[in-house]
């Protein structure tokens, strides 16, 4: 059975949700991210990204984490990637450029959108807890995120997914990653096929069900 190692309040979203969507059974070992705590190392510590037994997994401290047999793989993207190519059927490729048009896309989410968007997210607080700090951060981010928006709005405008004619893992990856800006309405206004798709994307019931889990865990 495949092993997803991680909280739902982490990037392991992906996994789960891709495993929900390609009806994959799984186990979940709940790591928590080692900064959610006051002290990670304490001898009554949840299992998290520093205890030891997590850093024999991955030295990087990082999550998720799959295992699939012998086989123990890091990096969310590398993770759904092969998820979706083993057992996803059409979520993932079915030849080789369909292969490398999943990769462009989600690696272009994950560097041109990813760090812009987590931005957002951490500093965004609607009303009067906003600093004016935090604001001009944020409306610098929003800025970055203008040119590759419009890239993704240009695509989705002539296309309903993002690769091909079906929803596979690159909507997917994508997705995850707009989530994180997903709570700045200002910056979607102008970009309403990108916010169209986004809101089918998480009409889907595996994503539902994802996110019914991640809220029924501690903040």
């Amino acid at each position: 059975m495949l092993t997803i190692h991680g909280v739902t309040r982490s990037r392991a979203s992906r996994l789960i949700w891709l495993c929900h969507e390609a009806g994959l059974d799984f186990r979940q070992v709940p790591v928590i991210q080692a900064y959610r705590l006051g002290d990670a190392e304490a001898p009554d510590a949840p299992l998290n990204t520093r205890s030891p037994e997590f850093l024999a997994l991955s030295p990087a401290g990082a999550i998720p984490v799959l295992q699939d047999g012998d086989l123990t793989l890091s990096e969310s993207f590398a993770c759904t990637q092969y998820l979706a190519r083993k057992y996803g059927k059409d979520l993932g490729p079915r030849n080789e450029a369909e292969e490398a048009l999943m990769l462009q896309w989600s690696f272009y989410a994950a560097t041109m959108i990813e760090p812009d968007a987590l931005t957002i997210l951490f500093l965004h607080k609607p009303g009067p807890n906003q600093s004016g700090e935090d604001q001009a951060l944020i409306a610098n981010a929003a800025e970055r995120l203008v040119r590759p928006l419009k890239v993704l709005e240009d695509h989705l405008c002539a296309h309903q997914f993002i690769v091909s004619d079906r929803f596979t893992v690159a909507d997917l990856n994508t997705a995850e990653v707009l989530r994180y800006a997903q709570g700045f309405g200002p910056l979607w206004e102008a970009f309403p096929a990108v916010k169209g798709w986004l809101t089918a994307c998480q009409d889907r019931p595996a994503f539902r069900k994802m996110w019914q889990e991640r809220l029924q865990e501690p903040e």
